[in-house]
């Protein structure tokens, strides 16, 4: 927040500081500032978590506005800026005073800043509760029928506003318009060069990724493996063993395991029954991951010719 500056390089850097604000920067601004209010509250909520639950529930709006207000005294009244605006280089105009040169906002303005924003958040959460025990026809539910009315009529005003900032772009806020505080760059802001080769790696690899999600699912998986497997059998034929025999029969073609309910498809190879017909019904065209042998009649083997093999 110290790092915008103060008020002395304004006066010095001439009317290059005060060229105006993108929009897209003044909204980010705004989006700034709400996230580090709930970063705040949240931070702040944390410190009572042990303690006995909605025990903050009832001065919830005060203490709200009381971070509020303390983000104000060190932030819109120590530099003119808020924390979003200060991370952007950016900070308030008087725009009341013509001419070039900067001028910071007056000390009322800022007064009526933090009552046009924490005061009207206060009074909007608190004042269910401050008229919700009054009779219907008291003057207490009048006066909240009232501030229904004028709410509402500020939501109207907020929207035409916001219109008139995107034709314009300038002052985003109903409070901004109110107060005549505009905001302008802080330093100078210089040409900024662009490297697109970062750019154009991001969509290379973004187009490759897309296309392998695309081309995976076309790829028989279980056909590729059974053709990799199939080039190598004669190699595995010619070390045949005993003991590969016997791995045969006392190993699931797919799983590995010790064969549940062992079946076969015509081949020497054993399968679990859950492992073959899950993927018999996932894949059509199924074939022996050991050998490549096509699924043909599924047979149980029986447990005197699996100790025999």
């Amino acid at each position: 927040m110290a790092g915008a500056g103060g008020d002395k390089p304004f006066a010095k850097a001439g009317p290059s500081p005060l060229s105006r604000v993108l929009r897209i920067s003044q909204l980010d601004a705004f989006e700034l500032d709400g996230a580090l209010e709930q970063l705040v509250w949240s931070q702040f909520t944390q410190c009572f978590q042990h303690f006995k639950p909605g025990r903050l529930t009832p001065v919830e709006p005060e203490l709200k506005a009381l971070l509020q207000l303390l983000l104000w005294r060190f932030t819109v009244f120590s530099n003119s800026a808020t924390v979003g605006q200060s991370l952007l280089n950016i900070r308030y105009k008087n725009s009341l005073i013509p001419g070039q040169k900067y001028r910071h906002m007056s000390r009322p303005q800022k007064f009526w800043f933090v009552l046009l924003t924490v005061g009207e958040k206060w009074l909007r959460e608190r004042s269910y509760s401050l008229f919700l025990n009054h009779p219907a026809e008291s003057n207490a539910r009048k006066a909240r029928k009232v501030l229904s009315i004028l709410t509402g009529l500020t939501k109207v005003a907020s929207l035409v506003n916001f219109l008139l900032f995107l034709q314009r772009g300038t002052y985003p806020t109903l409070t901004e318009r109110l107060l005549g505080v505009q905001p302008v760059f802080s330093r100078p802001q210089g040409p900024r060069d662009i490297n697109f080769q970062f750019l154009n790696r991001e969509l290379l690899w973004n187009g490759f990724a897309e296309f392998l999600i695309f081309l995976l699912p076309l790829i028989n998986m279980w056909n590729l493996k059974a053709s990799v497997a199939a080039l190598f059998s004669p190699l595995n034929e010619l070390r045949g063993t005993e003991g590969s025999e016997e791995t045969y029969c006392t190993e699931c073609a797919v799983c590995g395991e010790w064969p549940t309910m062992p079946h076969s498809v015509g081949c020497n190879h054993v399968f679990c029954y859950y492992c073959l017909k899950s993927h018999t019904i996932a894949v059509i065209c199924f074939t022996c991951p050991k050998c490549g042998t096509e699924t043909g009649m599924i047979e149980p083997v029986r447990l005197h010719e699996l100790h025999q093999s």
